[in-house]
């Protein structure tokens, strides 16, 4: 409770400011507090937020009626304390490349439209989501290429699996590191049968490196920033120019090594 609740200060009214969700909830993996932040919504909420005839934080969030909405008023609607609940897709924040129409995410996603109904109207709500559907199978297809990149490399033997030697990863592990967008075994890619490997951000090689921070960073800038209305955090904010950008990087990585790889023989 305490995380949300300050220790010496357990008072919903101070819990229910979007502050209180950016000591954790910030950061490139999970940009959900800049996304918002620099959301027409967050720009509301920052210049609005001390005035409490537009945010009136004595009210509980059931009977909340601001001019803007923060963190708390959609993700815990009517004090609901399960934040996932108001989630659209869990796609590993966007991360993975999922059938977002599926029967299966069909009352989140109902759920999510509904949050929204409370200022818009529903088709303006519905229009938001498909939006955001559209740029997550954008960035999806954009990041499978980048990953097809790291992949052949390392089939044609000019990638550099993780040795089990190294020093670990920042978590401590010493796993071989090739797992990026799909669960690959075998050992082509390093590992033993049945052995996958672990998406790695550090002790990996380069073309590596490229491939998490377009998926791990750049794709998820673009949910987030579509999921928060924050369009530019989707596009010119190291979103979907993000991604461009490191598929040409990997594409260029790989020409070098294909070139040098010929040198050698």
């Amino acid at each position: 409770c305490s995380t949300c609740h300050q220790k010496h200060q357990f008072d919903p009214a101070v819990a229910s400011h979007s502050e209180q969700c950016k000591a954790c909830h910030w950061g490139k993996d999970h940009r959900d507090w800049e996304a918002y932040d620099i959301s027409i919504h967050g720009v509301v909420y920052q210049v609005n937020k001390w005035n409490p005839t537009e945010f009136d934080f004595s009210k509980k969030l059931a009977d909340a009626d601001y001019v803007g909405p923060t963190c708390q008023y959609c993700h815990m609607r009517g004090g609901h304390h399960n934040v996932q609940r108001l989630s659209t897709v869990y796609t590993s924040m966007g991360m993975s490349n999922a059938d977002r129409g599926a029967p299966l995410w069909k009352e989140k996603r109902d759920t999510w439209v509904s949050v929204c109904d409370d200022c818009h109207s529903p088709r303006f709500a519905r229009e938001n989501l498909q939006a955001m559907d559209e740029a997550c199978k954008d960035a999806g297809l954009k990041y499978t290429e980048t990953f097809k990149v790291a992949e052949n490399l390392m089939l044609d033997g000019m990638g550099e699996p993780m040795p089990k030697d190294l020093a670990p990863d920042w978590s401590g592990q010493h796993i071989w590191s090739l797992k990026i967008g799909a669960y690959h075994d075998g050992p082509e890619y390093g590992g033993q049968p049945g052995e996958s490997g672990e998406f790695r951000m550090s002790n990996c090689s380069a073309v590596e490196r490229i491939c998490f921070e377009s998926v791990g960073y750049w794709q998820t800038y673009i949910m987030k920033g579509m999921a928060h209305g924050s369009w530019n955090d989707a596009t010119y904010c190291d979103g979907s120019f993000g991604m461009d950008r490191w598929l040409v990087k990997a594409k260029t990585f790989a020409e070098e090594a294909i070139r040098l790889s010929e040198i050698e023989k």
